[in-house]
């Protein structure tokens, strides 16, 4: 059997320049930094005034919440923190991620005392990022969290034993439900491939609206997301097909848990489904089937309903 050796890439070979290059690159691939913070961004806007100052990446989290994030592409140093503290006392925000190449270990301390003596809803991160290849594949981004939010921190090694074990078990999930979803009338998600996140959508063929699968330790989820980035809009897309809720739920042929998600951008329409979850492996292919089943109902319950309604833009 070949095995391949790992080897470290100069991150400048990669991003010849942070502001144009790196940040332009991680704002279009946030989901990379779930995987190390447990958080599900989408970007908001880059180069965010506050003040004099302007924040690299402002995103949000799924429930709303406002992340600021900093890059470094060097040592870690006393403005960028500054900055860090300027920016989530100006934004109103909630989640502070510090990604630098070279974290020095004065401000791992200073990272790490900011989680102690802060709100409960209110975390810091501080990430070290490198980039790695395996002989001559391409350059991949490798994130490893120095600091984190008080629990992360005191267990930071088994919590990334936790994470590789959880995203290895999503992968397999989805690789198995989707082996099935080829073999049933699905074919929405016949081009959708394993991940290893807690979800995979595919979309509902109007821009921001998708069908998606969750799974999740203990239970297990389908569900219609809406986002098009504009809070408004979102909300009159759920308020109208919301007016047709008796007709969608007798076509799908259960109740639906309609969650207009008062105070945050996006909305959600689910359904529940029984017997357990991802820790429950010996139950897979039965929970596999009953979401099948579940997402068959509910692209048919809601295909009509999505294609008549009148976008906005």
């Amino acid at each position: 059997m070949n095995v391949g050796r790992l080897q470290r890439v100069p991150l400048r070979e990669i991003w010849a320049h942070e502001a144009q290059n790196f940040t332009t690159w991680l704002t279009k691939n946030l989901d990379i930094l779930e995987e190390v913070t447990g958080l599900r961004l989408s970007p908001v806007e880059r180069e965010k005034r506050a003040g004099a100052f302007f924040a690299d990446i402002l995103a949000e989290d799924e429930n709303g919440n406002l992340v600021v994030i900093e890059n470094q592409l060097g040592s870690t140093d006393h403005e960028h923190l500054g900055k860090l503290i300027t920016y989530m006392s100006n934004l109103d925000v909630k989640t502070a991620i510090w990604i630098a190449s070279a974290p020095r270990v004065e401000h791992e301390k200073a990272v790490n005392w900011l989680n102690e003596v802060s709100p409960a809803d209110t975390a810091f991160f501080l990430l070290k990022i490198e980039a790695v290849r395996i002989d001559d594949s391409p350059p991949a981004p490798l994130f490893t969290v120095i600091a984190g939010p008080s629990s992360e921190q005191r267990e930071i090694g088994s919590a990334r034993k936790e994470f590789a074990e959880r995203h290895r078990l999503r992968w397999a999930f989805w690789e198995q439900l989707l082996d099935r979803v080829r073999k049933r009338e699905l074919s929405l998600f016949e081009r959708i491939s394993p991940s290893t996140q807690h979800w995979i959508s595919a979309g509902a063929g109007r821009s921001g609206i998708g069908y998606a699968f969750v799974i999740r330790m203990e239970s297990a989820q389908v569900e219609i997301y809406i986002d098009t980035g504009d809070e408004d809009e979102n909300k009159r897309i759920f308020d109208t097909l919301h007016a047709r809720k008796e007709a969608i739920e007798q076509a799908f042929g259960a109740e639906l848990d309609w969650q207009r998600l008062e105070g945050k951008r996006a909305c959600r329409i689910r359904y529940l489904i029984e017997g357990g979850g991802l820790q429950d492996k010996e139950r897979w292919e039965q929970i596999q089937e009953n979401m099948i089943d579940a997402m068959i109902r509910l692209e048919n319950a809601f295909r009509r309903p999505i294609r008549e309604l009148r976008m906005r833009g």
